[in-house]
């Protein structure tokens, strides 16, 4: 889950201070560090939860979003705990970066109903955590692409 993602953010820590103004305000460590620090922050969420208080609900963003497999881009303010600090440095994202792959892989054996509580999306369980985790960190990794060019 996610190691051709994950091998692109350890190829391109190098270039962190990157930054197109063009593209987006935050430079290419500001995605990388917000994008791992999410999978992190979820994977501490959906680690506490209790399969049985997991309800499953209809959630038409949810469903479009999921469906269509992006997000639009500025739409969504991220919540305080998963926004990168001033200064980026090169060893914390590479101690997130282990962390996350340690941590995807724990999720990949939570039970089915473990989930997350996503602000727009609600209760996600594992399999939409999952999916939402690839969806946000390949949003966040095309803005990546886009600095680089």
């Amino acid at each position: 889950m996610l190691h051709k993602e994950f091998s692109f953010i350890k190829a391109n820590i190098q270039h962190l201070e990157k930054e197109n103004l063009k593209v987006s305000k935050g430079n290419l460590g500001w995605h990388l560090d917000h994008s791992l620090k999410v999978i992190n922050s979820v994977y501490e969420n959906i680690k506490e939860s209790k399969p049985a208080d997991y309800e499953k609900e209809f959630n038409l963003l949810r469903l479009l979003t999921f469906t269509l497999g992006s997000f639009p881009r500025g739409k969504v303010k991220s919540p305080k705990r998963v926004l990168p600090p001033e200064i980026i440095l090169k060893e914390d994202v590479e101690n997130q970066l282990g962390e996350a792959i340690k941590n995807l892989e724990i999720i990949e054996g939570f039970d089915e109903n473990q989930f997350f509580t996503h602000p727009l999306f609600k209760q996600l369980n594992k399999k939409q955590t999952i999916k939402f985790l690839g969806l946000h960190t390949n949003h966040h990794l095309k803005i990546v692409k886009e600095i680089l060019k």
